[in-house]
């Protein structure tokens, strides 16, 4: 597969999508890896590194043409070395001192003849904390949650206007699973493709319910691509600071992610401030609302866990029953794993493809049906 992967900057996709070349090799796959951005700098001796979009945007255009000439010679079927499988890291839009503008150019992108588009997000407070380390901008959580959904909507764009290609959207999370969903991607692209549903923000203070979710999405990943919507979860870090709005305080620590080489992989705590998180309230709901339907509408079908709580209750949130409304509406395999001894109203047997008393009944049942990928994939 030939893949672009796009994301705003402070999202950190080198040493992400290194990782994802590391995992290829280890499953004796060849990804050829391109980052247009090191490669305008190997253009550009005489610019200071992270100052490059302080350039005018003439130079700026012209240094990233000359390094997309460079993938598309390198890279291509006629060439001394073609390669299979490819993923360039580059950026659909950039938000900078010039205001907002592209960082694409359509006659090199069809030129190039990508199968498949990703746009990496990650949690903004995570982002904002990267973008202020690595480069001199002032730039608000607000700044990039705008920044966050141009960048999704222009790579969507662009996709739409390569035919045949695919948009996903991946989050690069705190877990190394999602390493292995980009590699599924793109050099496993024919395996089916899960969007888990499970309860989220009122199961936050119960640790065993939360331990049987953090399974059933683990034995998912290992079997299927997944893409998971607890990888990137603004929703806790709002309440957490509603809470300490009410206490007076001014900032919230939280904790920086771990994984894929991250060159700000300190493991201090981030500091937020918490009007700033305050400001963004409406954004948070309303990328939520709009990504997780997104990431049904890649997915091939879902599985949603509906754990049972304390008193026998069955743990089927709002958002849990509206995903299964509207991937049910949308045509997609809908697949339940129903845990209370109460059972399950019409609303979900009438609209499920077909109910689980287990996981492990549900993944025995995939199985059968020849829904797994390659069982030694990742030593699964």
């Amino acid at each position: 597969m030939r893949c672009i992967v796009t994301g705003q900057i402070g999202v950190e996709k080198k040493p992400y999508i290194e990782r994802v070349r590391q995992l290829a090799g280890e499953q004796g796959e060849h990804v050829g890896v391109y980052h247009v951005g090191d490669m305008m700098y190997s253009e550009a001796k005489d610019i200071r590194l992270g100052r490059i979009l302080d350039l005018p945007l003439s130079r700026l255009n012209s240094l990233r043409r000359a390094s997309f000439k460079d993938i598309i010679t390198q890279s291509a079927s006629g060439s001394l070395t073609p390669e299979k499988n490819i993923i360039v890291n580059t950026h659909a839009t950039f938000r900078w001192r010039h205001g907002l503008f592209s960082a694409f150019d359509f006659d090199q992108i069809r030129e190039l003849q990508p199968d498949t588009f990703v746009c990496l997000v990650d949690n903004i407070e995570v982002v904002h904390h990267r973008l202020h380390e690595e480069h001199e901008i002032d730039a608000t959580l607000k700044d990039c949650m705008v920044w966050r959904e141009e960048e999704i909507l222009a790579t969507e764009l662009l996709s739409q206007a390569v035919t045949g290609s695919k948009f996903y959207i991946v989050s690069r999370g705190r877990h190394e699973s999602t390493t292995k969903t980009m590699f599924r991607l793109a050099c496993r692209p024919a395996m089916k493709k899960v969007y888990p549903s499970f309860p989220m923000s009122h199961v936050v203070d119960m640790p065993d319910v939360l331990a049987e979710i953090d399974s059933f999405r683990a034995e998912l990943a290992k079997h299927f691509i997944t893409f998971d919507p607890g990888d990137v979860d603004e929703k806790l870090l709002l309440e957490r600071a509603i809470v300490a709005a009410r206490e007076g305080k001014e900032f919230l620590e939280v904790a920086p992610h771990s994984f894929g080489g991250s060159k700000s992989n300190s493991g201090k705590p981030i500091r937020v401030r918490v009007r700033e998180v305050l400001d963004i309230a409406g954004d948070i709901d309303g990328q939520i609302y709009m990504r997780d339907f997104k990431l049904i509408d890649q997915s091939d079908m879902i599985v949603s866990l509906v754990p049972e709580l304390p008193g026998g209750v069955p743990g089927l949130s709002s958002g849990v029953e509206r995903e299964l409304q509207h991937a049910w509406e949308h045509t997609k395999e809908v697949y339940v794993v129903w845990k209370p001894k109460k059972h399950p109203s019409p609303f979900i047997t009438e609209t499920a493809t077909k109910v689980f008393k287990t996981v492990q009944e549900a993944l025995s049942y995939f199985e059968e049906k020849g829904m797994f990928g390659e069982r030694n994939l990742f030593g699964h």
